[in-house]
């Protein structure tokens, strides 16, 4: 009997093909009929897997962050044990979600303009950013625990909004700055306000 891989699963399937229509469609647009057809099966089966468009619109929402996971992930390996190089995990990692995997930052997006609308949304998404916060507080606790209490409470925030600028910006308007330079002038500004 041959085991499925993950490529198979028809659960993985059905992401994949709602990761489709809803960077056709945006989530408002996105219609279960769609995602059923796009992954090459009936409705009815679909819902087998997601009952709501809801259901299924969440486990999208924790597919994109365990991408965002798995990127970080795997920098970490050849990432030095210094603050300039775990702080550069976190910018390699959306670095690569805006230039190489762009159809999870666009969803991302969307699902941050869901929240303000659906609470179960808003609720999963508040909870990725706590736990980007909470990992970026962390490096920083090892390897600069002498930080101010007021610079260690919002240095995680600033660093996740310059990086969740920076997809909005480029996303929308490519062709306007060079995302790479500007990753590397934000993590000399982040250092410097460290030092500080």
């Amino acid at each position: 009997m041959k085991i499925k891989t993950a490529e198979e699963k028809p659960e993985e399937k059905i992401l994949e093909a709602a990761l489709e229509v809803v960077i056709e469609k945006t989530i408002c647009g996105t219609r279960m009929h769609l995602i059923a057809g796009r992954a090459g099966m009936v409705q009815s089966n679909l819902h087998y897997y997601y009952k709501t468009k809801n259901d299924l619109m969440l486990a999208l929402q924790r597919k994109v962050l365990k991408r965002c996971l798995e990127i970080r992930e795997r920098l970490k390996i050849d990432a030095k044990d210094s603050l300039e190089d775990q702080l550069g995990v976190f910018i390699k990692q959306k670095l690569e979600f805006i230039v190489r995997e762009q159809e999870y930052d666009f969803a991302e997006i969307d699902f941050w303009v869901q929240g303000h609308i659906n609470p179960e949304i808003q609720t999963a998404f508040a909870s990725s950013f706590e736990g980007w916060r909470r990992e970026i507080g962390e490096m920083l606790d090892k390897y600069a625990p002498d930080l101010p209490e007021q610079k260690r409470e919002y240095l995680p925030y600033l660093i996740v909004s310059a990086l969740e600028g920076a997809s909005m910006q480029y996303l929308i308007d490519k062709g306007r700055f060079d995302v790479e330079e500007y990753f590397k002038f934000c993590k000399d500004i982040i250092i410097k306000a460290m030092k500080e």
